[in-house]
């Protein structure tokens, strides 16, 4: 879909609104085709997968190239030398209950140079280490608290035009209750994920694919990594500079998604192992969602936005998920046995929310190898029942968003696997 749509904050039930209008979207259950998944343990070779040893050695690997070759792309190995400079720190943020820091990355390839605006709260209650939910916002950090000291990204007037909505601070406070984050004893790491990917067309010489080597040169290799890529590499990113930080606890970092960033977590939670909890939010087609049902966002769909979210190997499988070699349950399963934790939305259709759950329940074999609990059946739970096994789930009244009940359960999720924070 060319034309750019703007919709409202209401109206922003799905995740591509533009997309979402077209005809051709299933809705309808009767119409799912009957699928067969790939097996999450049987190798390329046929070998059954028996031991963690095994998934870990043959299995997990060959998961992670069909996921780089055919559908995210390759993140580079070539490393991005990042400067940081602390903007402002403030002890008494949210009335003193919290420390606030804004960081500004330089990420320089010696000729280009580019810049991402991190916001860190800390608890001030917490003794010993912090856990932290790092987690990318939509709106520019500004959208997040009405604190006028909060810095506007350098990257957000590329995408939205003086006067629009986004602009206004607290746009989307809603998404982020930092006091109840704080209050639990949880510090929270977000970044306007335009920093790092604007994600609007003819924009992608200001993003970090644009400092990589072989940037531009000839055509796109079928596996070029795209936005999904370059968010999952800079949410590493982040990681790499909270690790600089001696009072946050690095063996305790969630990462949290929601929507086209719910994809992109899982990415980034399958690719770097020091994210300790993976949630998904309202992900959809290309996240938690399975693609072999064709009900709501497709491939093809998911696919065609531009700028590209998914690599050029993907487009062969418009209308042809059966033949895809994988399927989004065995990216859940990436994460085993580290926990993961998918969230769906009852009215976001667009996201398939059952298809969301039954991606997560059949990851459970992975974790099962680790004597873990997945999802306990294949018949999807009712609204606010979750579940906080290794696998997690729950589904909520409502529509396409991050509200207050998905983040009550996010942090009761991390409480049981991380431990309750310590306060004064």
């Amino acid at each position: 879909m060319k034309k750019t749509i703007y919709v409202t904050a209401a109206a922003f039930v799905l995740s591509t609104g533009a997309l979402a209008q077209r005809r051709d979207v299933n809705y309808d259950e009767s119409k799912v085709p009957a699928y067969t998944l790939p097996d999450l343990l049987v190798t390329q070779r046929g070998q059954r997968v028996t031991t963690a040893e095994q998934w870990e050695r043959q299995r997990r690997p060959e998961i992670l190239e069909l996921f780089a070759a055919q559908m995210y792309g390759r993140t580079p190995t070539h490393a991005i030398p990042v400067r940081y400079e602390v903007l402002t720190e403030n002890p008494q943020a949210l009335g003193g209950k919290a420390t606030s820091r804004q960081v500004k990355f330089i990420f320089s390839n010696g000729k280009k140079t580019l810049e991402a605006l991190l916001l860190l709260y800390l608890p001030n209650q917490v003794t010993g280490k912090v856990p932290v939910f790092v987690g990318y916002n939509f709106k520019g950090n500004h959208s997040t608290t009405l604190d006028t000291t909060i810095l506007y990204s350098k990257n957000f007037a590329l995408v939205k035009e003086p006067g629009h909505p986004d602009w206004e601070r607290g746009c989307q406070t809603n998404r982020w209750p930092f006091d109840d984050i704080i209050a639990r004893g949880y510090g929270v790491a977000t970044m306007c994920y335009h920093d790092i990917f604007p994600d609007k067309p003819g924009l992608k010489d200001h993003s970090a694919v644009s400092l990589f080597p072989g940037y531009g040169e000839g055509e796109e290799a079928p596996d070029e990594w795209q936005a999904i890529g370059a968010w999952a590499w800079g949410s590493s990113r982040i990681l790499d500079y909270l690790a600089t930080e001696p009072r946050i606890a690095m063996e305790r970092i969630a990462i949290m998604g929601h929507s086209r960033q719910g994809k992109a977590a899982l990415w980034a939670g399958a690719q770097d192992t020091r994210f300790k909890i993976v949630i998904s939010n309202d992900s959809g087609a290309g996240g938690a969602a399975l693609s072999r049902r064709k009900y709501g966002e497709t491939i093809a769909i998911v696919s065609g936005i531009k700028p590209a979210w998914f690599c050029p190997a993907l487009n062969q499988y418009h209308g042809r998920e059966e033949a895809m070699p994988f399927d989004q349950h065995q990216l859940i399963a990436l994460m085993a046995p580290r926990p993961v934790y998918v969230a769906s939305a009852e009215e976001d259709r667009w996201a398939d929310p059952k298809g969301e759950y039954l991606s997560a329940y059949h990851a459970g074999p992975a974790y099962a190898l680790y004597g873990l609990k997945g999802l306990p059946s294949a018949t999807p739970l009712p609204v606010h029942q979750p579940i906080h096994n290794h696998i997690g789930y729950h589904i909520r009244a409502g529509k396409h968003d991050v509200t207050d009940y998905d983040w009550q359960a996010f942090l009761d999720f991390a409480d049981r696997h991380f431990g309750k924070p310590n306060a004064r």
